[in-house]
């Protein structure tokens, strides 16, 4: 199978207005992904959602554009997070689920994510079919006059979604007395994130609700937590929450303003569903890039840490596979199968509140689960190919991880969404870290320049 050219690590991305990212791809996307999912003789249905940023009115019906025209009924649900997304094309039994969104990336950026009928992320098979069937003559897909879809509106999607995420918190639990500082990055979950805080019984005070169609993730949400950390110490809050722009991450800041990434919040949850008989499989899923101190944090409790590649999408794979309800990467997706099938931010931030209310504890203390290792990541951009994989580079890389023996590791490895190397080592010692961190920067650099 070649290599795939539209899809990346979480669908296709790219700068709006842009290809991939203009309305004629888009209006391909949307006919060749209808033709793929056109299976059976029942009425064909394809649920649509956005977030904020202004090119969403751009793609949003030229997708449609090409659903319809390939004979399947778009129902458009407007700005909602990725997992409602997910949620909703299981739910409504749709055939097919799309999410307009970039995620983390600046308004001017966009990007297409696609859910097959039981709310999952496509396979890396399925999308190379519907990229090839993009490449060729798409005539095939369209449908006669007669049977042509129809696009219409779900006015009652944000409801759906708020009910089902509040279905997630324990029953008998109230978050009565606990003041919540949210921000929502100007992003997807801007009013329904603050109302499921609000009518669990919290305080709500929201930051990053007024979208604009250009500040979506500028300066706020999961990817810039200083704002949110200040206000939570100006107001004495009990937790914060920060949100990405499409919502299906999120990171944390505890009492006294500390930020808390993913693995911490896996920590937590492993830990309280481990206690309570319900971590399926013994075992967590995490990507590459989690801390080392996880995974020895887990072995101490007789858990398991399944490592997948960069991508919630491969984490939700291994999760099925081994049997797991609970996965996430470092960045703050968490994906929990007994709620929905992809990352959710807002229903790992109930997850943890929970814990806070049964234990009666602070955030800064239920939130440190284990001590990281020290870890360094450095961006390294480059013209193309692959330089990382060079012989000279392999070379050097091994001879780094003889240096480091047990004491830590080393992860070199391409983006999936831009034209870098990441280049990735974490340690017990600093020094050891620095050290190594320098020679392996300094060996990539100049194979980049090559």
């Amino acid at each position: 199978m070649s290599a795939r050219k539209l899809f990346g690590t979480d669908g296709i991305r790219g700068v709006a207005n842009r290809t991939p990212m203009d309305p004629a791809t888009a209006l391909r996307l949307g006919q060749a992904a209808g033709m793929f999912f056109n299976r059976g003789n029942h009425r064909h249905r394809v649920i649509i959602g956005k977030d904020t940023r202004l090119s969403g009115y751009m793609l949003e019906p030229a997708l449609a554009a090409g659903f319809v025209s390939a004979g399947m009924d778009a129902v458009l649900v407007g700005p909602l997070p990725t997992p409602a997304i997910a949620l909703l094309t299981r739910s409504m039994r749709a055939d097919l689920g799309v999410m307009i969104s970039a995620s983390h990336n600046a308004y001017e950026d966009n990007g297409i994510k696609l859910f097959g009928p039981e709310g999952l992320k496509l396979s890396d098979a399925d999308e190379h079919e519907i990229e090839a069937l993009m490449a060729g003559n798409l005539a095939e897909a369209h449908a006669a006059p007669q049977k042509l879809g129809r696009a219409s509106r779900l006015e009652d999607a944000p409801g759906r979604y708020i009910e089902a995420v509040k279905q997630s918190f324990p029953r008998g639990c109230t978050l009565e007395g606990l003041r919540i500082v949210v921000d929502c990055a100007h992003g997807a979950a801007y009013k329904v994130a603050p109302t499921v805080l609000y009518e669990l019984g919290a305080e709500v005070v929201s930051l990053g609700v007024a979208p604009d169609g250009f500040n979506i993730n500028k300066g706020c949400g999961s990817t810039h937590p200083g704002p949110l950390a200040d206000v939570v110490r100006e107001r004495r809050a009990d937790l914060g929450i920060a949100l990405d722009g499409d919502a299906d991450r999120l990171v944390l800041v505890d009492e006294l303003g500390h930020v808390v990434d993913g693995d911490q919040i896996l920590a937590l949850i492993a830990d309280r569903w481990s206690a309570q008989g319900r971590l399926k499989g013994a075992a967590v899923v995490a990507t590459v890039m989690s801390n080392m101190g996880l995974e020895r944090h887990l072995n101490a409790a007789k858990l398991a840490l399944h490592r997948t590649a960069v991508g919630d999408r491969y984490v939700g794979e291994r999760m099925r596979e081994a049997g797991c309800n609970l996965g996430g990467e470092q960045s703050g997706h968490v994906i929990m199968s007994d709620f929905g099938t992809t990352g959710d931010g807002l229903v790992a931030a109930l997850q943890v509140l929970a814990v806070l209310v049964e234990e009666r504890r602070p955030a800064s203390e239920a939130l440190r689960r284990f001590r990281p290792l020290p870890q360094k990541l450095v961006n390294i951009r480059h013209a193309g190919g692959a330089p990382h994989q060079r012989p000279d580079v392999l070379e050097a890389i091994a001879a780094e991880e003889a240096l480091l023996g047990g004491r830590g590791r080393v992860l070199i490895r391409a983006s999936g969404t831009e034209p870098l190397i990441r280049v990735m080592a974490e340690a017990e010692d600093e020094a050891l870290l620095a050290a190594t961190m320098e020679r392996l920067v300094a060996t990539i650099r100049r194979a980049t320049a090559a």
